[in-house]
């Protein structure tokens, strides 16, 4: 039996899982500042993906540095979310995010 598909699947689980909570919790405390640190982690996962020869490791380093762009993207996404009321605004950061009634231009 081949249980390299279902480890992959399983890690992409829980990429996901841990970079859900990790996006909110980078907006909250820090806002849109730190989407380059998502950015360098994935260009490191990748590029570690590239040169290894295990062929799961490496797919487990793809999977892990694209979920790391895809929470660039996210954490932008997240800020919206807070604006629209759906999550918390952090108080010690209230002036980084639009008013109520201000439109988008």
């Amino acid at each position: 039996m081949n249980y390299i598909g279902i480890i992959i699947g399983a890690v992409t689980f829980l990429c996901i899982g841990l970079f859900h909570p990790l996006v909110i919790k980078v907006e909250y405390y820090f806002g849109t500042k730190l989407w380059w640190a998502f950015l360098f982690v994935g260009l490191a996962a990748v590029i570690v993906a590239i040169t290894v020869d295990n062929v799961v490791l490496s797919s487990l380093l793809g999977v892990f540095g694209f979920s790391s762009f895809w929470s660039i993207y996210e954490v932008f996404e997240q800020k919206r979310r807070v604006e629209k009321g759906w999550f918390p605004k952090n108080p010690k950061r209230e002036k980084e995010y639009r008013n109520e009634g201000e439109t988008k231009a």
